[in-house]
């Protein structure tokens, strides 16, 4: 049976848990569980990681741990009792490890490492913490480096701040805000700004010396050394070298490392220096030979230095190499570092042997024992400690030294009756009192034990040597007196021998006779002459003697007889026990010397100070003593030398002593009478402050006060313990009587001069320190009450002194924080006087920083949720003293501009952090009593409303996110939590005050603005939270944000009628709030809104404000990343809910889906901008977004924006051609005035004129760029007309320029022709402007279908591609998945008439065959009935699929969404007919090539013949007469008979084309083709025969043949009515450019590769391209199409009105042959083959497009006609030519760039007759046959780029009735119905599509002729005026209005 728990209730799994039992929870081990129940083995709860599952699992997998339950029961807390810091450490390991993770991912390797490293280091000290092996002091260090590892991680991770009380962290609701406050800023500080050590340490270790030639043992000294004074700073650092230069004792570090400790900040400078003397111990001469002398002496070998400013980095300098200088005379050795130092390079130079010295230095920061901790390893190992010379900064007391230095510095010697100076060594020795010499007194240097002798280095030949050599001699005390120094000197020779030969010596007492020692400095010592064996030992012999040259002057009495020779020291003592001052000596035997008592008092402040804190104790003795004597004579002496005494401890080097004294008073001052007379002197002071000219005195003795008060209430204590407490009244009347003086004298006023004011502020600044002594006498009320007057006593004018006045406010601060301010009764009597300061100060804006520091100490003693009575009055107090003054300083201080100084930044910030703390802190602690007292306290609402004001504003500057720094959210927390405590309440003074006739929008608006940036606070967003952090502020807050929001929706309800203020200002902020991912605020705060639309709806009857503030503000906050689909459900269904019973629901729900589906778009924006390459999928979503905010909102300015993103979208992917069509769009908005524009986006304010001038180049470039020069050049045209208008002919110059060189890159740049692509999206998981859509893409140059797919593919990943082209069923649409499904479609162009020309280069062509293009197509082939195995051909039709797009390609973007689809089956026949057509057309575009020497060889031309030929011999066209022309199928098919007659027509004109390709084959072929073309006429006949065809006349009677090239341009394509009378077309020039709406004419390729591509039928999704690299083919074979039969059969009709011009010629409407026609003909063709003109060469060929004949000889007569001067069509320019592979088979007519091909050409359809003239859509043929290299018809399909034979484009361009002529020309506009204009198109369309030409790319219509050369306006006009005139299926949307305001 399952029973609660009641112990077992935490516990962590220790072994994972899968739960496949029944009920089982699954577990991880390291999970930490809460069990509920248990039963047998077996406990039930939860893992605290996901407390929504609960589970059970077995009792053996859980190690339990102790807890305590909170709130026992359903809703219960289990805390665990281990240590805070176990518990912190484990979740916040927890939280760690998973970013931790994320660190690796995102590839941020050197902080995935260290904080592995810092991971792993907590896990060891919280072993070393669980254990509990510690002890006190231990653990304390654990706990310190432990909480030191989690700050750096959490700051490292971007986590919280933890605010931490003695390692532990610290529960927000247990202390004070402001003590909250603290604790952050101080760690805040610690970790920004760390605390600048005081004291410095210099770390040196000597490696080696690294030198050529050694040989000899080294001495290395080094120091530190103040250049600026001249002197040493420290003591010396003593090590040997071996032979080697290596450290003579490695083993022992501390003889080659040292640490120069107790550096102060002012030593770390440029001219300190380390310097490094080295003095060798070997032979007087380096040079000298081995064996020359066995005795060795020191000599100098070098010194090298280093600035300790190069140290100040921080790095740890190891191997460092110092360069090794030697003086180049001996005699300056002793000044070599200053020289170096100086850089006096002519004084010293690097020693012989390029010595360098190899040291590591670092230097080390903070006290000792803090370097002892971070450095154990240097210590542990050993080092030597180093000390500054004399006292350090800060004298300790306990501190026990006798050290004596000494310095060596120079002699005087005279030669000795030798010819040379002598080579003189200084012996020096320790010398008792006994006679006996001191062992192990003399030190080196710290890196050498003590000696018992010193000898020192030998200067050569030197009789006045200079040594500067440091010793210390640290002698005991006890020892020093009576002890003295000896100095022996002796001459080294430099002999075999080398004797040292003694020759004098001198002396030096350490003590003199009347106690005192040696004084410092440099003492002149007589040296005295002696033997060589004189024995020294006996002292007494010479201590007689006199020693010293100065006493010897001072004492005449004493003569000597040889006083030339002297010795010179320095000394320098520095000694806690023994004094060199006589004054001192004397004052401390004040008994011995009574007389001298008053002297030796006056003397005290003349002693050093160092001397009187040696001996503190004994001096304060003597003078209580003195008192004690006589305190009449002696008692105002006695009390200014303790004064003097007490204010010198005040000195930042003796305040260490300050316990010394304390320690005095508690335990040895004995004067119990004393306070008598302190008292009196004190007062007798304090009543002379007014009269006393100088106040120095007194104000010294107001500065001691406080251990003067200590030594009075001491001395009364002894008195009242030794007499019983007598005399306690007289006593208190002292006091009273010394305190009324105290405020008698504050009182006053400083008139004129500032003394008096400075001995208040003195006496201020040290009087709080008193009230612990007066506690320990009085009662606490007692002593509060006194402090109350005495500080009440202070003058009120407040600007009389600053000083002054802020040092009564720091008296005050330190009356806080003083002992009698924390207890409670105290507490109460002093506040209204703190109070009543504070309101002075904080009113007059002073001294902010104290008035805070004040504040912030007031609120941590009250603390929190005390219900003590004393508490609540002191909140009484407080909100009526400070609350209003604290609002207004806040709002003050914040409003003020920051500091530029960083330390007055972070003054600043304090400040204003602490006054909130107080704030949040006083809020905090008041109840319901407290806000009631507030509120009522307001006597007029004019008050209550300021108030009110005034506590908004501030809360907005709290929740400001610079208020705290970025990781403080626990003090964000707790000031949210005070902020909406606060606002509930005030909510209903509001509502009380502030309704109804009362009703006041500005608090109303004050109230809902804090409400919504409350809710928006980036730190109440606890979705972005981790779940345990989420978790914990929940259990103590709750989610604020859900409470505010019921507070809005509340206090929105109360507001009635007046809701109407508020519509439409605060749409935004509510959306904003809504647009936040917590549902239960969301379920509150979206009902606003319906009631915002039915307010609305009353005022104003509609609510259109609401919708537009809704569509404004949502773009820019979804842009920032807010909202989400589920927001946009919610949204739509709350509000539909609520307007379905409202009179207004239509338009509302009109309104709603408005809103919804831009909120789709604006989500499908933002995912798609989250990607990081520019892909179709991002400008897609704009598109979709910007075509929304048009046609749906009309919004302009968005539009514009959106513009923009898009153009930046395309200049990023490099889409130059879409970049300039849709920077297009913002230019169609604008208008040549001069109307000023406002600053928008990156436009400066600018007109409107400049504005589009500017977009208009922009444009250009962009067309430039793209290589869509066409577009381009209209611009330029566009741009020089206004250029013209305005007279600016500089730059019309220009843009004629740029116009003419865009008419030069068409002829000469190569461009490459894109392939088309169909693209269906499918699924319920694609975006909305995607989903279940079909789109044609066009693609990037050389992209072919795989690769295009491949790109899809990687575009949406999760896609899966579709592997046939059928149409997807209803399944795939509503799948919850996405298919992709590509296949490729051919462009198929709308006009024809650029394309049909002759003579158009196909540079020119190549553009018009794929721009501009709004139809598609695509052919599926397939088989209906029974498939004949023999002929293939009878059943094979084709499904021809047109797509219709909403916008022309190319565009704003590279894919348009197909808008209109027809699929129509064409018949077999029909299918022939078709493949015949355009195998015809090719074969006359390849003879015209070849003819006019357009192509480099002759091998397409041959393959093609070869294709066609062959094929008709092995069964081509005979399949088609055995399938089509047999009985049988003739009477099974009546309907067809036009169509059979069609066929043989065209198969007869393709034995006439033949056999004139044969002819022009013939004259071309080389030589070693001869072959084949032999061959092929063979087969050829054989073709011929087997149609049936006997005589070629009768064929060409059948079937009459017209070659562009090589006939009369008389039969091209003009009408009778506009031929000259000789014959000849008259032609009107006319540019492509003035068509801006022109057709692409595509064709497909037929591949030389055929045979080996897969059937069309295969797949529809992959295709083999067959073309040259160079070249790209519009579409592959399975997606190449055919005309559509239904557009032929529907304009049957319509054709039988046509007259014989118009009508089409074809197999369904033969047209009659006129005898004349057919005579003609004959004379043409006249039976024969064509010949060429020899004579003519191949350029002129070339340039002379236009044969007049059949003959080959068509120069001459293109000639002739040249000159007949009657055609006006310039010749065509010469074309480049290009050599085809002999591998080609077949050729492409499809859209190519210039020198695609060398099979391209323009060659136009034959007519049947010579005289018929067929409309331009005939001719618009451009068959290809795509199947086996040996046949002409393909086995499967073909594919075809031409318009059905042109029958669409003759009915759209039917003539009006009467027209006598086809052709309608500039002046004969043909009138069409009118279309209305499409949003984005820059050029109209011709097939059923409204397109006007847009604004900035129209043309107008010149009036008259402009000044400069005409422009082909009229041509432009009247196709303007064609493309006006089609039908639209439907009303396309009105495009914007042209004029944008100020934008």
């Amino acid at each position: 049976m399952w029973t609660p728990t009641d112990h077992e209730k935490l516990g962590v799994v220790i072994a994972s848990f899968r739960g496949t039992v029944p009920f089982g929870l699954s577990l991880e081990i390291g999970d930490t569980v809460q069990i509920l129940e248990k039963c047998d083995g077996w406990y039930r709860g939860f893992a605290l990681k996901n407390p929504n599952i609960k589970g059970i699992f077995p009792s053996s997998y859980v190690h339990l741990k102790n807890a305590f339950v909170k709130n026992k029961g359903q809703f219960e807390m289990v805390i665990p009792t281990e240590d805070s810091v176990i518990t912190e450490m484990t979740s916040t390991l927890r939280d760690w490890g998973t970013m931790w993770k994320q660190l690796y991912v995102r590839n941020e390797g050197d902080l995935f490492h260290r904080l592995w490293h810092i991971m792993n280091e907590i896990l060891d000290l919280r072993r070393q913490v669980l254990v509990g092996h510690l002890t006190h002091d231990r653990m304390k260090d654990v706990k310190r480096h432990i909480t030191a590892r989690l700050d750096w991680g959490n700051e490292q991770l971007g986590l919280d701040l933890v605010p931490r009380k003695e390692y532990a962290m610290v529960d927000p609701e247990d202390i004070s805000v402001t003590e909250l406050y603290r604790l952050m800023e101080h760690r805040h500080r610690k970790k920004d700004t760390p605390m600048q050590a005081s004291s410095h340490h210099l770390f040196v270790q000597m490696k080696s010396l690294m030198c050529s030639n050694l040989g000899e043992e080294l001495e290395v000294i080094f120091s530190l050394f103040d250049s600026k004074e001249n002197r040493p700073i420290s003591e010396r650092f003593f090590l040997r070298l071996n032979r080697n230069g290596l450290p003579k004792a490695p083993d022992k570090p501390e003889r080659h490392c040292s640490l120069f400790v107790d550096l102060g900040s002012s030593e770390l400078r440029r001219d300190i220096y380390v310097t490094v003397h080295i003095i060798r111990i070997g032979r007087m001469g380096a040079g000298e030979k081995k064996n020359a002398c066995s005795v060795q002496y020191r000599r100098p070998f070098g010194c090298a230095v280093l600035s300790i400013a190069d140290l100040l980095t921080g790095e740890t300098k190891d191997d460092l190499i110092l360069k090794v200088y030697m003086c180049n005379t001996e005699s300056e050795w002793y000044q070599i570092h200053e020289n170096i130092i100086k850089k006096l390079n002519a004084r010293y130079n690097l020693t012989g042997s390029n010595a360098g010295l190899a040291v590591s230095l670092q230097l080390l920061h903070g006290d000792i024992e803090q370097i002892r901790r971070e450095y154990s390893s240097v210590f542990s190992h050993g080092v030597s400690i180093t000390r500054k010379l004399g006292f350090s900064n800060i004298i300790m007391p306990g501190e026990m030294r006798n050290d004596l230095y000494i310095t060596i510095e120079r002699g005087e010697f005279e030669k000795g009756g030798k010819s040379v100076a002598r080579n003189v060594e200084v012996t020096m020795f320790i010398v008792e009192s006994s006679g006996q010499t001191l062992k192990d007194f003399i030190s080196f240097g710290s890196g050498e034990p003590p000696a018992g002798e010193y000898r020192s280095f030998v200067l050569y030949h030197n009789n006045s040597p200079r040594w500067a050599e440091l010793l210390k001699l640290p002698i005991p005390v006890d020892k020093f007196r009576g002890a003295h120094i000896r100095f022996e000197f002796r001459h080294c020779s430099t002999k075999e021998k080398g004797e040292k030969k003694l020759f004098g010596f001198s002396f030096v007492p350490l003590m003199q006779e009347d106690g005192r020692t040696l004084p410092d400095g440099t003492h002149e010592l007589i040296v005295h002459k002696c033997e060589e064996n004189t024995n020294l030992q006996d002292a007494t012999r010479y201590l007689k003697l006199p020693f010293s040259k100065g006493i010897l002057l001072g004492n005449s009495n004493q003569v000597m007889k040889a006083t030339k020779e002297s010795f010179w020291i320095t000394s320098f003592l520095c000694s806690t026990k023994l004094t060199q001052n006589g004054d001192m000596l004397d004052l401390l035997k004040w008994r011995t010397h009574p007389d001298k008592i008053t002297g030796c008092l006056s003397k005290l402040k003349e002693i050093d100070g160092s001397e009187i804190v040696k001996f503190l104790q004994d001096t304060l003795d003597t003078l209580f003593g003195i008192l004690d004597e006589n305190s009449q004579k002696y008692g105002s002496k006695v009390f200014d030398s303790l004064v003097h005494i007490i204010n010198l401890l005040q000195d930042s080097k003796f305040h260490h002593f300050k316990p010394v004294m304390d320690t005095y008073i508690e335990s040895h001052f004995a004067g119990a009478l004393a306070y008598r007379d302190l008292i009196k002197v004190l007062k007798w002071y304090v009543d002379r402050i007014m009269e006393a000219e100088r106040q120095e005195h007194i104000q010294a003795v107001l500065k001691a006060q406080e251990y003067i008060f200590k030594y009075i209430v001491q001395s009364r204590r002894l008195f009242s313990l030794a007499t019983g407490g007598q005399n306690e009244e007289e006593f208190r009347c002292c006091i009273q009587e010394l305190l009324m003086s105290v405020r008698f004298f504050l009182s006053q006023e400083s008139k004129g001069s500032g003394a008096l004011s400075q001995s208040q502020a003195v006496f201020l600044s040290s009087f709080p320190a008193v009230y612990s002594e007066l506690l320990k006498l009085f009662d606490v009320r007692e002593v509060a009450s006194l402090v109350q007057d005495t500080l009440g006593s202070l003058p009120t004018i407040v600007h009389v002194d600053d000083s002054l006045q802020a040092v009564k406010l720091q008296c005050i601060g330190k009356t806080v924080e003083s002992q009698l301010y924390t207890n409670p009764d105290s507490r109460y009597i002093l506040l209204p006087v703190v109070l009543h300061h504070l309101h002075m100060h904080l009113q007059e804006q002073k001294d902010l920083v104290m008035c805070a520091r004040i504040l912030s100490n007031v609120f941590c003693l009250i603390k929190k949720n005390s219900s003590e009575k004393s508490v609540l009055e002191e909140i009484d107090v407080i909100v009526a003293s400070l609350l209003d003054i604290l609002l207004r300083t806040i709002l003050e201080v914040t409003s003020r501009p920051q500091p530029s100084g960083s330390a007055m930044r972070l003054q600043f910030q304090d400040v204003t952090g602490e006054f909130v703390a107080c704030l949040l802190s006083l809020l905090r602690q008041m109840t319901d009593r407290h806000y009631q007292q507030l509120l009522d306290s307001f006597n007029t609402k004019e008050e209550l409303r300021d108030f009110l004001l005034q506590i908004f504003t501030v809360f907005r500057i709290l929740i400001r996110p610079e208020m705290f720094p970025k990781d403080w959210t626990v003090m964000r927390l707790v000031a949210n939590n005070v902020i909406i405590t606060t606002v509930l309440y005030l909510s209903d003074a509001l509502r009380k005050n502030f309704l109804n006739e009362n009703f006041d929008y500005k608090i109303w608006d004050s109230y809902f603005y804090l409400a919504v940036i409350f809710i928006n606070q980036l730190c109440l967003q606890l979705e972005m939270f981790t779940p345990s952090k989420k978790k914990k502020v929940l259990e103590k807050y709750g989610d604020m944000r859900v409470t505010m929001g019921c507070e809005i929706f509340s206090m929105w309800q109360n507001l009635g009628e007046h809701k109407l203020h508020f519509i439409p200002a605060l749409i935004g902020p509510f959306l904003e709030v809504t647009l936040i991912p917590q549902p239960d605020l969301r379920n509150v705060m979206i009902p606003i809104f319906h009631d915002m639309m039915d307010w609305e709806q009353r005022r104003s009857g509609n609510f259109k404000q609401v919708e537009a503030k809704l569509i404004d503000k949502l773009d820019s906050l979804m842009s920032e990343g807010k909202g989400d689909e589920t927001y946009r459900e919610l949204f739509n269904s709350i509000l539909l809910k609520k307007i379905e019973r409202e009179t207004w629901r239509e338009s509302g729900v009109s309104l709603i889906a408005t809103v919804t589906r831009l909120m789709e778009r604006l989500l499908d924006y933002r995912d798609c901008m989250k990607m990081g390459e520019v892909d179709g999928k991002k400008i897609g979503c704009t598109v979709s977004l910007l075509n929304f905010y048009k046609t749906e909102l009309n919004k302009e300015e968005m539009y514009i924006r959106y513009i923009h993103k898009l153009y930046d979208l395309h200049l990023k992917a490099q889409n130059f051609t879409e970049a300039a069509y849709t920077l297009l769009l913002y230019d169609e908005l604008l208008e040549w005035s001069d109307r000023p524009l406002r600053e928008f986006l990156a436009y400066p304010m600018q007109t409107e004129w400049q504005r589009k001038e500017l977009l208009h180049l922009t444009i250009i470039q962009n067309f430039d760029r793209g290589k869509c020069w066409e577009n381009g050049i209209i611009l330029c045209r566009k741009i020089a007309d206004q250029y013209e208008s305005y007279y600016d002919y500089r730059n019309l110059s220009k843009m004629r320029m740029m116009e003419a060189s865009l008419y030069d890159k068409i002829m000469d740049q190569q461009r490459l022709e894109p392939e088309f692509f169909r693209v269906g999206f499918y699924g319920k998981k694609f975006p909305f402007f995607l989903r279940n859509k079909e789109f044609v893409c066009r693609g990037h140059d050389y992209e072919r279908l795989e690769a295009f797919q491949q790109r899809m593919l990687s575009e949406f990943p999760h896609a899966i591609a579709m592997q046939h082209a059928n149409q997807p069923d209803e399944t795939i649409f509503q799948a919850e998945a996405q298919y992709l499904q590509i296949y490729a479609v051919t462009p198929i162009p709308e006009s024809q008439e650029v394309l049909q020309r002759e003579g158009v280069p196909d540079n020119i062509k190549s553009f018009y065959k794929v721009n501009h293009i709004w139809k598609f197509r695509y052919d599926r082939p397939f088989h209906k009935g029974t498939k004949d195995k023999e002929n293939e051909f009878k059943s094979l039709w084709v499904e021809r699929t047109s797509l219709y797009l909403v916008q022309s390609l190319p565009g704003i973007s590279r894919w348009f969404e197909v808008e209109k689809r027809e699929v129509v089956e064409m018949s077999p026949l029909e299918n022939a007919i078709e493949v015949l057509e355009n195998k015809n057309q090719q074969l006359k575009t390849l003879i015209s090539q070849c003819q006019t020497r357009q192509m480099q060889n002759i091998n397409p031309l041959t393959m093609c013949l070869n294709g066609v030929i062959d094929a008709a011999v092995n069964g081509g066209v005979a399949r088609y007469q055995e399938a089509f022309f047999v009985k049988e199928y003739i009477l099974s098919h009546p309907e067809d008979g036009e169509k059979i007659a069609r066929l043989r027509e065209l198969m007869l004109e393709q034995a006439q084309i033949l056999e004139f390709g044969l002819a022009v084959h013939e004259k071309f072929v080389p030589q070693d083709m001869r072959p084949l073309h032999k061959k092929l006429v063979d087969q050829f006949f054989v073709m011929k025969s087997s149609l049936g065809i006997q005589e070629f006349s009768a064929c060409i009677q059948a079937s009459p043949v017209h070659f562009p090239n090589g006939s009369p341009r008389v039969c091209r394509n003009s009408a009778p009515a506009s031929m000259s009378p000789n014959g000849t077309r008259v032609i009107p020039r006319r540019s492509p450019l003035s068509y801006p709406a022109v057709n692409r004419y595509s064709s497909s390729s037929l591949s030389s590769q055929a045979s080996a591509e897969p059937s069309p039928s295969t797949s529809s999704l992959s295709s083999t391209h067959s073309a040259s690299p160079n070249v790209t083919s519009s579409a592959p074979s399975s997606a190449r199409a055919s005309p559509l039969l239904s557009d032929k059969h529907k304009h049957s009709r319509e054709n039988c009105c046509l007259s014989p011009r118009e009508r089409p010629c074809s197999a369904i409407y033969p047209t009659p042959v006129e005898p004349s026609q057919r005579l003609l003909l004959n004379h043409i063709g006249d039976g024969a083959l064509p010949r060429s003109d020899p004579n003519l060469s191949a350029p002129e060929k070339a340039v002379n497009p236009t044969p007049s004949s059949w003959s080959l000889d068509s120069g001459k007569e293109a000639k002739n006609m040249s000159d007949s001067g009657k055609l006006i069509s310039p010749p065509i320019p010469p074309r480049p030519t290009q050599t085809a592979s002999p591998a080609r088979h077949t050729t492409s007519v499809s859209p190519s760039p210039a020198r695609r091909s060398p099979l391209k050409g323009s060659v136009q359809s034959f007519t049947p007759s010579p005289v018929e003239y067929h409309s331009p859509g005939l001719i618009s043929n451009s068959p290809v046959l795509s199947g086996s290299c040996s046949s002409g018809i393909s086995s499967l399909s073909r594919c075809s780029m031409s318009e059905t034979s042109g029958f669409e484009n003759q009915v759209n361009e039917q003539v009006a009735p009467g027209s006598g002529s086809g052709y309608s020309g500039p002046d004969e506009p043909v009138q069409k119905e009118s279309k209305t204009p499409p949003p984005y198109s820059v050029y109209e369309r011709t097939l059923r599509r409204p397109v006007p030409l847009p604004h900035s790319l129209s043309i107008p219509i010149a009036s008259e002729p402009p000044a400069l050369p005409p422009k082909p306006l009229a041509a432009r006009s009247s196709h303007l005026d064609n493309g006006a005139r089609r039908t639209e299926p439907g009303p396309r949307p009105r495009p914007l209005p042209r004029k944008v305001s100020q934008l």
